[in-house]
């Protein structure tokens, strides 16, 4: 299931205006177009804001994700009409044949199994014409990025227009291994209504693991980036299916 933080509707309309700079994802439209990709599927879309993007520039973009209401958001966006929308995961896709599939942020993440991210290899590699590309990011396990998933750090107060001041942050409540679960609060300054807090968890794969895993679906990795928005903390990796 989603958590709450993309299902719950009102948290998923302030998800935007809460983390409002979105220039991560030029670097996603910078390599649709080195690969020269006219179809792309967005996996984990979300509230569709690199979609849209895409679609603006003349790309085929079919968006997938399970949560319904950040798919409610997305729709709603200029442009969005551009846009193949689905409810669902890679697992249960639609015959497609795209040039490229991304996963965004946190998606690669959320798979906690290997038996889970090997499934959803699987849909990703079925969508994929042949020589097709998968671009995803992934955060560097070395780095311990959610040493800074505390209060101090992540909170962060925005005025959303609807809803006045909106506080967020986040906090992490364990590390097990690969594994770390964090909550992310969000709060009504200006308003009497309480919401829910959303419990996550991502795994930190290591490089070896994804390649590892890649190989086994039929992907060649091509190259392994540094992400250029968050050098040292993320990476981009290339694969091509066979």
């Amino acid at each position: 299931m989603p958590d709450a933080l993309f299902e719950h509707p009102v948290l998923a309309r302030l998800y935007d205006p809460l983390d409002a700079d979105r220039s991560d994802l030029d670097v996603y439209v910078d390599l649709v177009a080195e690969l020269g990709a006219r179809r792309v599927l967005d996996v984990g879309c979300g509230t569709g804001s690199l979609a849209v993007l895409l679609a603006a520039r003349g790309v085929d973009v079919v968006g997938v994700d399970p949560a319904a209401a950040s798919l409610e958001v997305a729709r709603g966006k200029p442009g969005a009409e551009r846009v193949r929308w689905l409810h669902g995961e890679a697992t249960s896709l639609p015959p497609l044949s795209v040039d490229c599939a991304l996963m965004t942020g946190n998606v690669a993440q959320v798979f906690l199994t290997g038996e889970e991210w090997a499934a959803t290899l699987v849909g990703v590699h079925g969508a994929l014409r042949p020589g097709g590309w998968f671009v995803f990011e992934s955060r560097i396990p070395e780095r311990e990025g959610w040493r800074e998933w505390n209060p101090e750090q992540s909170r962060v107060v925005v005025d959303v227009p609807g809803f006045g001041r909106v506080a967020s942050w986040s906090q992490v409540t364990a590390v097990d291994g690969p594994l770390v679960t964090f909550r992310s609060h969000t709060e009504l300054l200006d308003r009497d209504e309480a919401l829910p807090v959303s419990t996550s968890t991502l795994r930190f794969w290591t490089r070896q693991e994804l390649e590892t895993s890649l190989a086994a679906a039929g992907f060649t990795v091509a190259e392994v980036r540094d992400a250029p928005d968050r050098p040292g903390r993320e990476m981009v990796v290339l694969a091509r299916r066979g």
